[in-house]
C-alpha cells in the first residue's frame, strides 16, 4: 500500500518582525525578529531555501545573499520603496523578480519631512530641550526677542526628486504658504498644473533662492553626494535643508561644517550617510534636527507595507505576477 505524501509548502521569508500580521495563505511563512534584526551570517543561513524572501531596507540583497537563498527564490520584496540595497542585475540575470511597497511610505514620510522644516524652522527640538534643562523656568522666554525662528507663508520649497514623496511634501509645504519648485530630470505637469502650480527648475539654479529643500530623490550614482560642499556654499545663509530621501545623498562633513559656520540655518535629517551610525559633529549643533529613520513609521501605513509585502510574496511563491514589480 503507498502512502500519499503532502507536497511541502513553498518557503517564504521576512528578515525581520513587522507590523500586523504577516499571514499568507498557502504557504510556509517564517518572520526574522524585530529590530535591529539579524546580522549578516544569521540572515544569509535565515534566507536558505526561500521561494520569495521579504527584505528590509537595509539587508544587501546581492550575489552573496541570492547563493544563500538558492536556486528556488522567485522573488524578492523590499519593504520599503527605495531599492538601493538590491543589486536588480544580478536579480535580473538570475531570473529573480524584485517588487517593493510604493504609495504606502508617502503619507509617512510626508509628515515627517514637514515636521523637521517646522522643527527646525520654529526650534522646536532645541527648545524642548531647553525646557527639559530647567532653563525656561530660570530665564522665561526672552520675549520678545528670543526664539526667533524662520517664517514660511511666500518663502520658496524646494522639492528635489518629483514622485508621490515629493508631491505629497509639495502639498504640505502650500499649506504653509509657500511658493513651489521642483528638480527633476522632467517636467511633471501634476506639479505645474492647480493646486501646486510648481516651477520645474534646475538644481543649481534654483539652490541660491530656496528657503527650504526637500530632498527626496532615489539614491543612485548621480545621486550619492548631490548635496555637497559645493552645492551648500551657494544655499542662503537662512535656509533649511530636509533630507528624508537616502543619507548619501547629502555629504555630511560638508553639511556639519555648513551648519558650525552658520552658512546655513539648519537641517533636518531622518537618514545618515553610513547609517545607523551618524557624523559626530551633528551630535554637537542645536541648528539641526535628528530622526532616526522613521519616516514611514506610522502604525496605519506599516500595516499598508506588510499587507503589500505578503501579497507580492505570495504572488512570487506560486508562480504568479507581483503588483509592485521594479526593474
Amino acid at each position: 500500500m503507498t502512502t500519499a505524501t503532502t507536497p511541502a509548502l513553498p518557503l517564504v521569508c521576512i528578515t525581520r518582525g513587522v507590523v500586523g500580521q504577516a499571514r499568507i495563505p498557502g504557504v510556509e511563512v517564517r518572520v526574522g525578529p524585530a529590530a535591529p534584526g539579524l546580522g549578516r551570517a544569521e540572515l544569509l543561513a535565515f534566507v536558505r531555501g526561500a521561494a520569495a524572501i521579504g527584505t528590509m531596507f537595509d539587508d544587501r540583497v546581492d550575489a552573496q545573499f541570492l547563493d544563500a537563498a538558492g536556486p528556488g527564490l522567485r522573488g524578492v520584496c523590499n519593504y520599503a520603496v527605495g531599492i538601493d540595497n538590491i543589486d536588480l542585475a544580478e536579480c535580473a540575470r538570475r531570473g529573480v523578480a524584485v517588487a517593493n511597497t510604493p504609495d504606502a511610505v508617502t503619507e509617512g514620510t510626508a509628515n515627517i519631512a514637514l515636521g523637521l522644516i517646522l522643527a527646525v524652522g520654529r526650534r522646536i527640538a532645541e527648545g524642548d530641550r531647553f525646557c527639559r534643562a530647567g532653563g525656561f523656568e530660570r530665564q522665561g522666554n526672552a520675549f520678545p526677542t528670543g526664539w526667533c525662528g524662520v517664517h514660511f507663508t511666500g518663502q520658496t520649497l524646494l522639492i528635489v526628486g518629483a514622485g508621490r514623496i515629493g508631491r505629497a511634501v509639495a502639498m504640505r509645504g502650500q499649506a504653509l504658504g509657500m511658493k513651489i519648485e521642483y528638480v527633476a530630470r522632467r517636467r511633471h505637469l501634476d506639479f505645474e498644473q492647480a493646486p501646486l502650480a510648481a516651477r520645474w527648475v534646475e538644481l543649481d539654479e534654483a539652490l541660491p533662492r530656496a528657503d527650504v529643500v526637500s530632498l527626496h530623490t532615489p539614491l543612485t550614482p548621480e545621486t550619492r553626494g548631490l548635496i555637497g560642499a559645493a552645492r551648500l556654499a551657494i544655499m542662503k545663509p537662512t535656509a533649511i535643508l530636509i533630507n528624508t530621501s537616502r543619507g548619501p545623498v547629502v555629504d555630511e562633513a560638508a553639511l556639519v561644517e555648513a551648519l558650525r559656520e552658520q552658512r546655513l540655518y539648519g537641517a533636518g535629517l531622518d537618514v545618515f550617510e553610513a547609517e545607523p551610525r551618524i557624523e559626530p559633529g551633528l551630535l554637537t549643533l542645536d541648528n539641526v534636527v535628528l530622526t532616526p529613520h522613521i519616516g514611514s513609521a506610522e502604525t496605519f501605513w506599516r500595516e499598508q507595507m506588510t499587507r503589500m509585502v505578503c501579497e507580492n510574496l505570495r504572488a512570487m511563491a506560486t508562480g504568479g505576477t507581483a503588483a509592485n514589480l521594479v526593474g
